[in-house]
């Protein structure tokens, strides 16, 4: 199992990360993935970080879809490639109908086809076999219903032709359609304990990849969790509730929140419904309090050096093959690279 970092998105200010991205060269990290919701975007950090570093490899988790175009995203993964020597790795996922459409302005849609027929137009304009032509129910390059003096093309940088994908799923569904077409995908909130929420849509996937893409034994599965070391374990896993409870709660709305039905799937149904009751009928601190130390504690590594050492076991065991630490402390970072090795 590697190591990455995970920077996420920013909050009111955005954060420069660059001490940490420098450290995590150094310590051997494999990866440092950047984020975004409705603040920061996850490509300009990125950047930002490619250009501090040298080796460690830099992913989007993720690019918003309905955010950009399929081929602006292919031109703007190409040229991060381009200039970092090699080192991008292109995260994409639908996040949810709350912001695409309540942000980005766009119809959510029918993930699932969509996903499909993006990551289509990607490896096309990558490959440059020819022009891109796609006639499909979510996207028409050129555009069929427009002036009429759209004509085909072919991406003028000659990039990287296999830069690897990466889809973020949560959903039966999508996880078994990035095992069939990505080079990996990414779960929100993995915990190595009930792992079984994923793998058999995982196999449904595999069972139906193709032979041009990468094996299945390099399908690359990266889940991040947050890292906090300290010598008070209740105290540093009330930082982990908030985002849970922000999620589970409230990052969708009833009946339409991927994050409820995955803790639902993980056992914990009936906290979820506590936690989104709370969260939406406006008090977000009774929802904190009612996520489960359990649940915190699994998705996440806490605690002193010793127990982050000895609960990193589960995770090496588990189907995670690159592990992303959230953290900015730089002895956690130490800790757990050390660990590792």
């Amino acid at each position: 199992m590697r190591l990455g970092l995970t920077v996420g998105y920013s909050g009111p200010r955005v954060t420069d990360h660059i001490p940490i991205a420098k450290l995590a060269d150094e310590l051997g990290f494999d990866s440092i993935w950047t984020a975004e919701a409705y603040g920061s975007d996850a490509v300009t950090p990125l950047a930002w970080m490619g250009a501090h570093t040298s080796r460690v490899k830099l992913g989007t988790g993720i690019m918003q879809m309905s955010g950009r175009t399929p081929t602006m995203t292919a031109m703007t993964a190409a040229t991060l490639d381009a200039l970092s020597g090699g080192r991008f790795l292109c995260g994409i996922g639908a996040s949810g109908p709350q912001v695409v459409e309540g942000w980005l302005g766009q119809p959510y849609g029918r993930p699932l086809g969509k996903t499909r027929e993006y990551v289509e137009i990607l490896r096309a304009a990558w490959r440059r076999e020819a022009p891109v032509v796609h006639d499909g129910a979510h996207y028409s390059i050129p555009l069929k219903d427009g002036t009429g003096l759209g004509k085909p093309l072919k991406m003028i940088l000659h990039p990287r032709p296999d830069i690897p994908i990466y889809i973020a799923a949560i959903g039966p569904k999508n996880v078994a359609l990035a095992a069939e077409i990505a080079d990996g995908f990414m779960p929100a909130f993995f915990t190595p304990y009930r792992q079984d929420a994923f793998t058999a849509s995982l196999e449904e996937g595999f069972a139906k990849r193709s032979d041009r893409l990468r094996p299945r034994e390099d399908f690359d599965v990266v889940a991040a969790c947050r890292v906090v070391l300290t010598d008070d374990v209740e105290q540093g896993l009330q930082q982990v509730k908030p985002a849970l409870a922000l999620y589970i709660g409230g990052m969708g709305a009833r009946g339409r929140n991927f994050y409820f039905d995955l803790a639902v799937r993980y056992g914990f149904e009936a906290e979820a419904q506590r936690i989104q009751d709370a969260f939406l009928g406006g008090d977000k601190l009774e929802a904190i309090s009612l996520v489960p130390d359990e649940l915190a504690d699994e998705v996440s590594l806490v605690g002193p050096a010793g127990r982050l050492t000895e609960r990193l076991a589960a995770w090496e065991e588990s189907i995670v093959t690159t592990l992303l630490l959230g953290t900015d402390d730089p002895e956690a970072m130490r800790v757990l690279a050390e660990a590792a090795a």
